[in-house]
């Protein structure tokens, strides 16, 4: 079994937009299972062992729209941008939005584009509270591209290959947690594959991330079990490339983008990170503006990390998008935790102050 480029998204759509609103009622072995003849065992999606733990994700289809209990998901790489949490964290419970936006990430995860109303007391783990701007069954091409990715593996376990940081948000989030379901679309059904074969598609297919922080190989038995930070180690430079998107590149939908350009960062060295200081507003917005400034000086054509060119990687042709230092994006990450909409950074060192983090 081969699949096209991980990244394309006709892969995922071309199957059709079928929409899977529970896992557990639409996946019913009753619903799915025809009786067979008198002595044999029915069919169970080429399967014969029903007892696995995940056995409601066995037959979801790619394309499908899957309900999924967040504990349930099986990362595909072994490290976060702790960083980006914490913005996301900061963001939800020290925000300044109307509707806070917890609700908007949970309703774009979701394919359901963005929050249009929350209660007084609204929780994640309350669908009832909240409401998305496209209900169940209203999604487009579009709401779909931008939703999470989860593939199937052996015995039904669903491996996610998009929204890690996201859905660790969410499983950190106090109204969140491991019970917490989020829709994801399944790129690929691999769970009649054994173990070796599927590890073997997964990393052909380019949908799994085996490198530490400092460029050390990853086993897959070593690949975390679950979301949550607790699970993960913390890599900076993913952090770093987070602060820096539509400033020094773009994302384009490829798997581990940031990773990628984070190696470069490590390995060829762009610029001195000997003075960053984590905690400290100006030192970060400075480091990503010179990070990011040497993303796009880069030629296009230059190779930046497993063959993969700037180009490919998404190094936007000018820095802030041909905008001033005071427009566009780095404008906007450049605003403190005082002013009326706090930039992204302010929002991270907040976060890590009030919790002790620094």
């Amino acid at each position: 079994m081969r699949f096209s480029s991980p990244y394309r998204l006709a892969s995922a759509l071309g199957v059709g937009l079928a929409v899977t609103v529970g896992a557990g009622a639409a996946l019913a072995p009753g619903a799915l299972a025809a009786p067979g003849a008198p002595g044999t065992r029915p069919s169970f999606c080429q399967h014969d062992n029903r007892s696995t733990p995940f056995a409601q994700y066995l037959c979801a289809k790619p394309g499908d729209l899957l309900d999924v209990r967040i504990g349930d998901v099986h990362p595909t790489q072994p490290s976060l941008g702790y960083d980006e949490v914490y913005y996301k964290l900061g963001r939800y419970t020290l925000g300044k939005d109307a509707i806070n936006k917890k609700f908007d990430d949970w309703c774009e995860a979701d394919g359901r584009v963005a929050a249009a109303s929350a209660s007084p007391g609204a929780r994640l783990n309350d669908p009832s509270s909240f409401t998305c701007r496209l209900p169940v069954g209203a999604e487009t091409a579009d709401s779909i591209a931008v939703m999470k990715t989860v593939v199937i593996g052996p015995g039904g376990e669903p491996f996610l290959t998009d929204g890690h940081h996201t859905l660790t948000s969410f499983f950190e989030s106090p109204d969140g947690g491991a019970d917490l379901h989020v829709r994801l679309r399944v790129q690929a059904n691999l769970s009649t594959l054994t173990r070796q074969a599927f590890w073997n598609e997964m990393r052909a297919n380019k949908w799994v991330w085996l490198r530490g922080p400092n460029g050390d190989p990853v086993k897959v038995n070593k690949l975390p079990t679950s979301v949550g930070l607790a699970n993960f180690t913390d890599d900076k430079y993913r952090s770093l490339l987070y602060f820096g998107r539509d400033i020094g590149y773009a994302q384009n939908g490829l798997p581990f983008q940031e990773f990628y350009w984070g190696s470069w960062v490590r390995d060829a060295k762009p610029i001195d990170l000997a003075n960053w200081n984590q905690n400290d507003h100006g030192s970060y917005l400075a480091t990503v503006r010179a990070l990011t400034e040497a993303i796009t000086a880069l030629p296009k054509n230059t190779v930046v990390d497993n063959g993969f060119t700037a180009a490919q990687l998404g190094a936007l042709g000018q820095w802030n998008d041909g905008k001033a230092a005071n427009k566009g994006e780095f404008d906007k990450l450049s605003k403190p935790y005082s002013d009326a909409k706090p930039g992204k950074l302010a929002y991270a060192l907040e976060y890590k102050r009030v919790h002790g983090l620094g």
